[in-house]
């Protein structure tokens, strides 16, 4: 593999070698370990993009219903847990 760095990336990487005095090798796989850690975060745009979109979503009023209502249907769910799913068992 064969890479060409512009002379900017080159001073860099001389600089940065020569001040932790570690070899070029060593501070490429440094960058490329760290650059790929990065890869997965979001940039600032889709982070304000996304917390503008929560907070819009926050001011909403959800519906809601009595309390009995999911009381029970909570309790269908576990009844119909310690029966099982197996054919016939209700």
């Amino acid at each position: 593999m064969t890479f060409t760095p512009d002379e900017k990336a080159v001073n860099h990487l001389n600089e940065t070698a020569r001040r932790l005095s570690k070899p070029k090798s060593e501070i490429v796989r440094d960058a490329i370990e760290e650059a790929y850690k990065k890869s997965d975060r979001l940039s600032d745009e889709e982070r304000t993009r996304m917390l503008a979109f929560l907070k819009e979503y926050a001011k909403r009023k959800l519906p809601t219903r009595p309390s009995g209502d999911a009381a029970r249907q909570i309790e269908e769910i576990r009844k119909s847990r310690r029966i099982g799913w197996r054919p016939g068992a209700r």
